[in-house]
């Protein structure tokens, strides 16, 4: 029988929901292979956390699949998908979400242009106006760190507080993105892995322009601030 009141529940269901189908966007946009990467989402109003199980194809993720866990990465028993071993990353979700109570979700994926940044361990600088406008500036990269234990939670967190990123590159490992909810960490992932791709093509070519730091922080206030509809509007 639930210890969780029918307000809990249902934000339970709802993120389940969201979770399982915010998978299919990294596939979509070609982010991850076979059963690599993870979308996680903090439950509203609870200490708990939604993330997909590991080593399980995309294809047959669906909400009853997805595990729950406290914010200190355990698996809450008793709950559907709790038959299974979550994430590998669940350790690391869990310091983020513990450590960060601003962030509603985060991302990890394997994508081809990012990690390959991650690999030499080098930031992407901000020299296209979309990354401005997305991140605020360069994409940072944070410490190696072996995947199993809180070593990446710890990496993201001490590298992204109080940096305007919502992306960080784990250096030799790969992406991960935070956001206030899950699909805003997704469209992040979407928009690293897009700039990735667009700077090292630009330095392929040539000499990177770099931008003002007065344009960057233009740029960023307009689209974080004005960009977009009204909430509210139909």
């Amino acid at each position: 029988m639930s210890t969780f009141t029918p307000e809990v529940e249902a934000a339970i269901a709802a993120t389940r929901d969201e979770v399982a189908a915010l998978h299919s966007e990294l596939t979509r946009y070609g982010l991850v292979i076979w059963t690599g990467g993870n979308v996680s989402g903090r439950v509203p109003g609870a200490e708990l956390f939604v993330i997909k199980p590991s080593g399980v194809l995309y294809d047959d993720l669906a909400p009853e699949n997805m595990i729950l866990c406290t914010l200190d990465g355990e698996v809450v028993p008793g709950t559907p998908g709790s038959e299974r071993s979550p994430s590998s990353d669940t350790a690391a979700h869990a310091y983020v979400y513990r450590n960060m109570p601003e962030v509603g979700g985060v991302v990890h994926t394997h994508s081809t242009y990012a990690t390959a940044w991650a690999a030499r361990g080098e930031e992407i600088p901000c020299v296209i106006t979309a990354m401005a406008d997305e991140f605020g500036g360069p994409i940072p990269v944070g410490p190696f760190a072996i995947i199993g234990d809180d070593s990446i939670g710890r990496g993201i967190v001490a590298t992204l507080t109080g940096h305007r990123s919502r992306a960080v590159l784990m250096q030799n490992h790969g992406p991960f993105t935070i956001g206030r909810d899950a699909r805003d960490a997704v469209k992040a992932a979407v928009m690293v892995e897009d700039v990735a791709r667009t700077v090292h093509l630009a330095r392929e070519a040539g000499e990177l322009i770099p931008l003002p730091q007065q344009a960057i922080d233009s740029l960023f206030d307009r689209y974080q601030n004005v960009y977009g509809q009204p909430e509210g509007t139909a």
